[in-house]
């Protein structure tokens, strides 16, 4: 006897103006199952999920619940069909309470008054079910980020959904969250919900998943399980040729210093301490990894190094001259080289071309400018080099860069920032949003850069980025260095006791909501 489908989605084809993104693409879903759904950047991965809940009506193709067919129009009706999703980016009002945020849009009402009461109570009763700890009365953005994901969940579940989408679920996680939120995925199979699990990461993949379907330009490639492939063949059939998934370095050969960052004090958006008395250094020839969960002040350094934020104190030294603060340009031009967390506020004007994009720092110097007048014809050629040394997927260099892709606009500014010749370069999640062969082609050139003296500063919150490509790692926590530590002697369990504000000698108390 077969086992029964939660979901079948068949022969979806969806289409936009130049760009087939599901071409006549199959899935199912079985009750109680996970299923891992991988594909590089661009491969349709998206865009089924959001048929499937209903933010995309599909041009061609039947969707199924428990073998019946279905309309689904907009993301009310897949709610109401038992679909739930979970966002990587989080969908919930900070200043709201845990409970305020779960009922938002399923308000239970006695008279005039919100029932916060039964709500709560429901609330409590999924916690106990479901194994997720969460205080129905705490603030949102009280809330450490492990804990503000169980809160998704439990929205979701309070929902009724039989069946739940995660997105990227694990991308701003520490490992011990991880496997945190491994268990209350199994936890919800056992009691029927079944699960689609969209990652680019294999190893969670071998992990977790019940089944793993791979997605390659707007098809489905393959559908296989943990057992029968390898996170090696599944690299291969993401990208359709072999990838080299480990990072080959030779030892590291620091030379001089070439940053130096002496007690440093940032603040963020709110005026309180982002960044607390920081101090270190950057050689030459030598990758410095920041680990740390997002939003232990990562960002705030960033920008305080590339002149976007003001320092409250402390200084910053590159080559040996200190940097004038809120100057962008100058620390460009001292040597400086950044490929910025966020593509759109900071690394990209998207209504300008391609061409023009990857000249944005050196659009005023030679040989792309001559006094007052531009060169058009080194600015193209300079781009169309570049498109082909970084595989940019674009029809040309004079296309505006919001027609591109996420990974496709991250690889423009990848390779403007590793074209130039800087002395140090900040890499601030330089790898985001794009799939394992264009992770494996920037990891061989941030490697290469060392190799040719550069110092590189690499922010990452992937854990396994910052382990392959150090050769020193420094671990964040509330806005302080808490560790600086050799590559060679750390592990992913003590990294991520550091992480979550542990020490090396001793584990950290987790702290957990009180049901």
């Amino acid at each position: 006897m077969t086992e029964p489908l939660a979901l079948e989605v068949r022969n979806i084809t969806k289409r936009f103006p130049g760009v087939l993104a599901n071409d006549h693409v199959s899935f199912t879903l079985k009750k109680g199952e996970i299923h891992a759904l991988l594909g590089e950047n661009g491969a349709g991965k998206s865009t089924l999920m959001n048929v499937i809940y209903g933010l995309y009506s599909p041009d061609e193709g039947e969707i199924f619940l428990d073998g019946n067919p279905v309309e689904i129009r907009n993301s009310h009706d897949a709610i109401a069909q038992g679909i739930g999703m979970v966002h990587q980016h989080f969908m919930l009002v900070p200043v709201f309470t845990v409970a305020e945020n779960i009922i938002l849009g399923s308000e239970i009402t006695r008279g005039l008054s919100l029932d916060l009461r039964t709500a709560r109570r429901r609330i409590h009763e999924l916690s106990r079910e479901y194994g997720l700890e969460v205080d129905p009365d705490a603030v949102v953005e009280d809330l450490s980020v492990g804990i503000q994901q169980r809160v998704e969940i439990v929205k979701a579940l309070y929902r009724n959904v039989r069946i739940l989408v995660l997105d990227e679920p694990t991308a701003v996680l520490t490992p011990q969250e991880v496997e945190d939120l491994f268990r209350v995925m199994r936890n919800l199979t056992l009691r029927g919900v079944s699960i689609i699990f969209i990652t680019h990461k294999l190893k969670e993949v071998m992990a977790i998943a019940d089944r793993i379907t791979v997605m390659r330009r707007g098809r489905v490639v393959g559908t296989t399980t943990p057992a029968e492939t390898s996170e090696q063949g599944l690299a291969s059939m993401m990208v359709g040729r072999e990838v080299l998934l480990r990072v080959e370095k030779a030892e590291a050969t620091p030379g001089e210093v070439v940053l130096d960052v002496r007690d440093l004090t940032v603040l963020d958006e709110r005026k309180v301490e982002a960044i607390r008395g920081v101090s270190f250094q950057v050689r030459a020839g030598e990758i410095l990894g920041i680990a740390g969960v997002q939003g232990n002040g990562q960002t705030e350094l960033a920008e305080a190094l590339t002149g976007l934020r003001k320092i409250e104190s402390g200084s910053i030294y590159l080559d040996g001259v200190e940097l004038p603060p809120m100057k962008p340009r100058a620390n460009f031009e001292s040597g400086l080289g950044h490929v910025p967390e966020d593509r759109h506020k900071h690394g990209l004007v998207l209504a300008h071309t391609v061409a023009d994009n990857e000249v944005l720092v050196t659009y005023y110097q030679p040989p792309f400018a001559h006094g007052i007048r531009r060169d058009e014809e080194a600015v193209e050629e300079n781009a169309r080099r570049l498109i082909k040394q970084f595989d940019v997927r674009t029809p040309g260099p004079n296309v505006p860069v919001s027609n591109l892709s996420g990974g496709n606009q991250q690889k423009v500014i990848v390779a403007r920032e590793f074209s130039r010749p800087v002395r140090l370069l900040l890499a601030n999640q330089p790898t985001r949003g794009l799939d394992v062969g264009s992770i494996e082609y920037i990891h061989s050139e941030l490697i290469s850069m060392r190799d040719r003296g550069v110092g590189v500063l690499l922010i990452s919150s992937e854990l396994d980025e910052i382990l392959s490509l150090s050769d020193r790692i420094a671990v964040m926590y509330h806005g302080r260095i808490v560790e600086i530590l050799p590559a060679k002697e750390a592990t992913r369990e003590e990294l991520g006791l550091l992480m979550a504000g542990g020490t090396r000698e001793e584990p950290v108390e987790v702290e957990t909501s009180v049901v």
